[in-house]
């Protein structure tokens, strides 16, 4: 294989991944409706997209079409770890404990880190009482509150995530620290 071919590989495998980089962000944004930012991606990868089918479709050999695929499932691949990283949305977090004692601390804890939180008296199972804290947060800060929960010494708790488009009134989602 000449080295032109090669580079072609290369080249056309970086860029196919990359617009696949760009289309999981836009269907991501888009089910979060964040739209802003979509219009400017959808853009990109159509010039990109339109410039990657003719290199395909005039090639002769079976590579480029080997190159394309492998560039659009890597593309999926990394797409999906950066949205990971930016975790983008708003979620309600749910959180199920038989002992009121927990309830009341990490209740009081998330409150004093600046975000909003109920607390329930729930049946569960049978009718036996349960308590439930529900906490609005940003996605990214979830991590935040398995902190929380690890320093607390609570293993696996019944948790409830709930994806939401947004929040009104006087509902906090991020930590005032």
């Amino acid at each position: 294989m000449e080295m032109n071919t090669i580079i072609a590989l290369v080249s056309l495998f970086i860029i196919t991944s990359v617009t696949n980089i760009l289309s999981t962000l836009k269907t991501i944004l888009m089910s979060k409706k964040i739209m802003n930012p979509v219009y400017f991606l959808v853009f990109i990868d159509a010039i990109i997209f339109a410039f990657v089918l003719t290199k395909v479709t005039s090639s002769t050999g079976y590579e480029f079409s080997i190159a394309f695929a492998l560039g659009k499932t890597f593309g999926v691949f990394l797409g999906n770890r950066i949205e990971e990283r930016i975790a983008l949305g708003i979620i309600e977090v749910d959180l199920f404990f038989s002992n009121r004692d927990k309830v009341v601390t990490i209740a009081d804890s998330l409150r004093s880190m600046g975000y909003t939180v109920n607390s329930y008296l729930a049946r569960g199972q049978n009718g036996d009482k349960r308590h439930k804290i529900e906490v609005v947060m940003d996605r990214k800060e979830f991590k935040v509150l398995q902190q929380l929960l690890d320093e607390n010494q609570i293993e696996e708790p019944t948790l409830k995530i709930k994806n939401l488009t947004k929040v009104n009134g006087k509902i906090s989602t991020s930590s005032a620290l």
